[in-house]
């Protein structure tokens, strides 16, 4: 396990050293975007454009809407790194491979960590196409990517846990939201393994241990970033509200479709965030 971890450690630091040789400057902020959620921000002045594949020891995404790119650029004078697309376990990624980004990220000195997904509501006060700031997440993964010998230089072996989504970037979001007519709600969300999606009584009873949306993503990578003492940011896109009385089919194809209508508000909540950080 030493050997593997110690592995891991120098593949995130042969990574890192490579993306330096492809940027200038030190990224401040980091984007994670989620299925269907690539475009969701725009105005970047963008340095480089590279793919997945051409980073070393870099996982690749497989999944339908996950471009695979990672943009390096600047916004409001502030140095960002966008990832078109995530890892998912689901893929057959271990939990540390889906977070390697988020390390090599810490590597390269990103402090605000910002991960959007498209998720499905258990609010009945939710609807297709609404954004929901995560305040708090449940893991029913049965992963964490902190098992195993842990690297004191990179974070301690017990992080807390109690505030994990930043207060103040929610406050963030919720002006650029106000500012720009966009209603935005806050609720918790929950993470599942997947890539099976809920069945009612497994939505039953997510409802009714407090979650308001449900996905396939993002607190893997929330956990590694508080590892790593970053700000978090989460903001989930509803593509669909799951009731288990009236349970009704979701596609990838309709997840896809609504995720993308409404990116364009998601970006306007991400560059109001943004310029004020």
């Amino acid at each position: 396990m030493r050997a593997e971890t110690d592995n891991y450690w120098s593949n995130v630091q042969e990574a890192a050293g490579y993306l330096r040789s492809r940027i200038s400057g030190s990224p401040q902020i980091g984007l994670m975007s989620g299925t269907g959620l690539g475009q969701s921000i725009g105005g970047i002045d963008v340095e480089s454009d590279i793919g997945y594949e051409e980073i070393v020891n870099f996982p690749v995404s497989t999944v339908q809407s996950h471009a695979g790119r990672l943009i390096s650029g600047r916004l409001h004078g502030r140095n960002l790194l966008v990832m078109q697309g995530r890892f998912h376990l689901y893929e057959g990624y271990s939990s540390r491979m889906v977070t390697f980004p988020v390390r090599v990220m810490q590597a390269l000195g990103v402090h605000t960590l910002i991960v959007t997904n498209a998720s499905g509501g258990l609010s009945p006060e939710f609807e297709a196409g609404d954004i929901m700031a995560i305040t708090d997440h449940i893991n029913l993964t049965g992963e964490n990517p902190l098992v195993g010998p842990n690297n004191e230089d990179w974070g301690i072996r017990f992080p807390d846990m109690s505030e994990v989504y930043s207060p103040e970037l929610i406050r963030l979001a919720a002006e650029a939201a106000e500012k720009n007519g966009i209603s935005m709600k806050n609720g918790v969300y929950v993470g599942l393994k997947g890539p099976s999606l809920e069945t009612p009584a497994e939505t039953r009873f997510i409802r009714q241990i407090g979650a308001d949306a449900v996905g396939l993503s993002t607190v893997q990578e929330v956990i590694a970033a508080v590892h790593a003492n970053m700000r978090i940011l989460g903001l989930s896109i509803i593509t669909n509200v799951n009731d288990p009385d009236r349970p009704e089919p979701a596609t990838v194809e309709d997840i896809i479709g609504v995720a993308e209508n409404s990116a364009p508000k998601l970006g306007e909540i991400i560059t109001g965030v943004v310029k004020e950080i």
